[in-house]
């Protein structure tokens, strides 16, 4: 008996895992963002678990349905906004976790996820809690993309905002669960 997947096919890209270590590869758009949050233990669990339960995509607004109800490696996500018919869904695969780990002191938590096929973009994101030495909390994102597609790229400025725009709400997601809103 086959396993019944959530999404279809391979992943869109090839530099698999490249968001894992920050690298950049050549011939893609990058973001990269860093945001303070806060400090301490308690902030960084807090953040760390909510990424890793997938409710940071949730408090950005997007509908979210996973394979696994914790990010787990190779777990299938496909994740939807906008509304009915104007419903854009982006079906993506994990492909590295890191987990909090237990003690102090520097580490960070989170994990990346790829493009795969009916994705309007192929690349990869990664959402990371991170605390340093001086107990300082931030949100990282790292992502990187290219148009799936002719369709997708004659909207590359309008692709370029809703980058911007998910972003800005990935952070503010990130806030909320450092406050301990729920």
């Amino acid at each position: 008996m086959t396993e019944k997947r959530l999404a279809r096919g391979a992943l869109t890209y090839a530099e698999i895992g490249a968001t894992e270590h920050r690298r950049a590869p050549a011939g893609y758009r990058h973001v990269a963002s860093r945001t303070y949050l806060g400090e301490g233990a308690d902030v960084y669990r807090r953040v760390a678990q909510g990424i890793l339960a997938w409710e940071l995509q949730r408090r950005s607004g997007l509908r979210v349905r996973a394979e696994s109800g914790v990010v787990v490696p190779g777990a299938r996500v496909v994740s939807g906004f906008g509304v009915g018919p104007f419903r854009l869904n982006v079906p993506c695969e994990v492909v590295w976790v890191h987990r909090p780990v237990p003690g102090g002191g520097p580490q960070s938590a989170g994990f990346g996820y790829g493009s795969l096929p009916g994705h309007p973009v192929r690349g990869e994101e990664s959402f990371e809690a991170e605390i340093d030495g001086q107990g300082r909390v931030y949100l990282s994102i790292t992502a990187f993309s290219r148009p799936a597609n002719w369709f997708y790229a004659a909207g590359g400025a309008l692709a370029r905002r809703a980058q911007r725009l998910m972003t800005s709400r990935y952070i503010e997601g990130a806030r909320q669960l450092a406050a301990g809103e729920s």
